[in-house]
């Protein structure tokens, strides 16, 4: 089996709001020399791993990010029959495995907010099913846990969205999971405008006899584009996260390839019905050194026609790579709305093959 597998994708999307930075305002990066819109990889990531496709394609192998487990801990155990109070200090010794506490603080109301702890953790099946397990044990012979069955709640895990996109535990780098995919922020071939919206709302029980103005008035910033989207996957390390299990590795393939080809974020959907499919794919494999075909948009692209220009700048792209270092990969598949070659089918087995 090839190590690399790399997934380069044209996307358009019309005039929408995907990814929004701290102004309200659609995302944004200069490259070379002009303004482009951007969608971040954190938030391409989130929408494929929640999405319906990714749930029904990794069912039970899928993670729960939380800072949250301490309070469910708590009530499993309070369930159990646990006094509260034991309950507390139990379900903060085991979330405690996966992060630091937070600090008890007076004067917030929430009775529970030192269950919580300080950074969002990835929690596997195996470790959720671990500390159930652990809960009944506690609950049974009314004690709180040990160092060593503590230590037991680290598990290799099935679980193929950590396997994918890693995990990151500051308070135990035992528990870091070295991310297989490399997912890269999403960027417009072109350089654009955000553009403003002036809307307003009527008030439908409004007679206009009084008052004729608009019930409510607002502001909202959007722009459209045609993004490069650029993934790496390191297979053998995927395989090697999930325990060996290559079925599971080439679902997990299976699904982000997916995803990436049709989810589109969920930012002001309701607003713009912003939903969208690649127009082109290009699929490669091989164990040469991956690298991004973004160099290919470093000239803004423009004209009537960008989307078949951005596939000819891709192809000239590769060919040129290809000259320069000797074969950049040892098979490829393409997927192209414009000419009407290949199908997603055609990409998902250049992938997992």
């Amino acid at each position: 089996m090839s190590r690399f597998a790399q997934l380069h994708l044209l996307t358009a999307y019309p005039p929408a709001n995907l990814n929004r930075d701290d102004l309200g305002r659609p995302k944004t990066a200069m490259m070379g020399g002009a303004q482009r819109l951007r969608i971040s990889s954190q938030s391409l990531k989130r929408a494929w791993r929640t999405s319906e496709l990714f749930q029904q394609s990794l069912r039970g192998h899928l993670g729960v990010r939380t800072k949250e487990m301490g309070r469910e801990i708590y009530k499993d155990l309070v369930n159990k029959g646990v006094k509260e109070k034991d309950a507390k200090a139990w379900a903060i010794a085991i979330a405690g495995i996966f992060g630091k506490a937070k600090k008890e603080d007076k004067k917030n109301k929430d009775p529970l907010h030192m269950l919580d702890i300080e950074q969002l953790a990835h929690f596997s099946p195996e470790e959720r099913e671990a500390i159930s397990a652990l809960c009944d044990k506690l609950a049974e012979r009314g004690d709180g846990p040990e160092n060593d069955e503590l230590n037991l709640l680290r598990k290799h895990h099935s679980a193929a969205d950590i396997a994918l996109f890693g995990r990151m535990l500051a308070s135990d780098p035992g528990y870091n999971t070295e991310a297989a995919a490399q997912v890269a922020h999403a960027i417009s071939v072109h350089k654009v405008t955000v553009e403003d919206d002036f809307f307003t709302a009527v008030d439908d029980l409004n007679n206009g006899e009084e008052d004729v103005g608009a019930g409510h008035m607002g502001e909202t910033e959007f722009a459209a584009g045609l993004f490069y989207q650029y993934i790496c996957v390191d297979r053998e390390l995927l395989k090697n996260n999930l325990g060996g299990d290559e079925a599971l590795a080439d679902k997990a393939l299976a699904a982000l390839t997916e995803s990436a080809a049709t989810i589109a974020p969920t930012g002001k959907q309701n607003s713009f019905a912003s939903r969208a499919r690649a127009s082109y794919i290009l699929a490669e494999v091989g164990d040469q050194q991956p690298r991004s075909l973004s160099v290919a948009f470093l000239k803004p692209v423009n004209g009537a026609d960008i989307l078949e220009q951005s596939v000819t700048s891709l192809d000239k792209t590769v060919s040129a790579m290809d000259k320069a270092y000797g074969a950049c990969a040892d098979k490829r598949e393409v997927m192209n709305l414009v000419s009407g070659k290949g199908g997603l089918r055609e990409i998902i087995d250049c992938i997992t093959e």
